[in-house]
């Protein structure tokens, strides 16, 4: 069972835990898996700020950094309960998805650089993933389970991308390419969603994925996530995150907003593409650049670079739940706003 902590009455937890959470009833009850996360941290951000009770789960209750920015969230107090959850561990999440209406499952691991893929993302993948479906599986309430996929399990597959090529819901990554090209996050994000996709059709659950690109903006939680650490590095460093120097961008706001909009749009249906612009670094420095003149950022090399986009991605589906997407301009000034907040880049 899944350790709960409400922040005003911590000294009742065991009661907490065998709780019908009655005390829950006056608002809408959702779950969010990860919460200490990049994205879900927003999601849990907004909830709150939208009336929502959240139960969400960490993996790690002592630990300040999963915890202390959430518990600052504004309605946090009144409405945010934090379990301690393990993704591989059968019925983890039984008392943490009872009562809920939607299940948010965002956790899975996002690693870079790997020794043993199966062990370190495969398995929490998709274990992961079965595992919480399965407690949903258990609780009438829930009308929707949203899960978090990425980009990596719709465009890793063997279609070549040229300029006139449009990425879109009905494009899925390839298992064996992303084996080849040894792009061990992309296989298990695929491998997941594919296993969710099963597990639900046989289950009768009604899932929405959505499927964010890279995703950059303000950080909530106090450790750097991948995605900002890589951007961090690159204008330090000069170093690509990813091969080609392309990059899909989308704002986190928009990936949070998009969750709630995914819940509370009955219509919504299938998978849902997240990117609001697709572009080559350089294009990012010389908007950076043109944002701060001081910050020292790569050199502009955009003189031998194409003058097209590499390709695209459909907003058409998103657009039509609701996402308006947020300016690159905006997102990554934003995102470089708190990274000199928190004294990692000086201009």
């Amino acid at each position: 069972m899944g350790a709960a902590l409400n922040f005003t009455h911590t000294h009742r937890l065991k009661s907490l835990r065998s709780s019908k959470f009655s005390y829950l009833e006056m608002t809408k009850v959702v779950c969010v898996t990860g919460a200490s996360g990049y994205i879900a941290s927003w999601l849990v951000k907004l909830l709150l700020e939208a009336g929502y009770t959240v139960k969400a789960t960490v993996r790690n209750l002592s630990d300040p950094k999963k915890v202390a920015h959430l518990m600052a969230f504004e309605g946090a107090k009144e409405r945010l309960h934090l379990y301690e959850a393990d993704l591989l561990k059968d019925g983890s999440f039984d008392s943490v998805v009872d009562g809920c209406e939607c299940v948010f499952h965002i956790a899975s691991p996002v690693i870079q650089s790997v020794t043993n893929p199966q062990t370190q993302l495969i398995d929490p993948a998709v274990n992961g993933t079965l595992n919480i479906l399965q407690s949903c599986k258990k609780v009438s309430s829930i009308k929707r389970v949203v899960m978090t996929c990425s980009m990596a399990s719709v465009a890793n597959n063997y279609n070549p991308l040229k300029p006139d090529v449009v990425i879109d819901e009905t494009w899925f990554s390839d298992p064996n390419f992303c084996k080849e090209i040894k792009e061990w996050y992309a296989l298990s994000k695929t491998l997941a969603e594919k296993a969710a996709w099963k597990y639900v059709e046989e289950n009768s659950i009604d899932l929405v994925t959505l499927h964010p690109g890279f995703a950059i903006g303000p950080l909530l939680q106090p450790t750097l996530n991948l995605s900002c650490e890589g951007l961090l590095r690159f204008i330090k460093e000069g170093k690509e995150m990813l091969p080609g120097g392309v990059y899909r961008y989308v704002d986190v706001r928009d990936v949070a907003r998009a969750h709630i909009l995914a819940f509370e749009n009955s219509s919504a249906i299938g998978r849902y593409c997240l990117v609001g612009r697709v572009a080559y670094s350089f294009e990012a420095a010389d908007i950076l650049k043109g944002i701060f003149p001081s910050l020292n950022v790569p050199l502009n090399t955009k003189e031998n670079q194409p003058s097209y986009p590499p390709y695209q991605v459909s907003k058409e589906k998103a657009q039509c739940l609701g996402v308006n997407f947020t300016p690159l301009e905006v997102s990554l000034k934003d995102t470089f706003e708190i990274l000199k907040d928190r004294n990692l880049l000086s201009f």
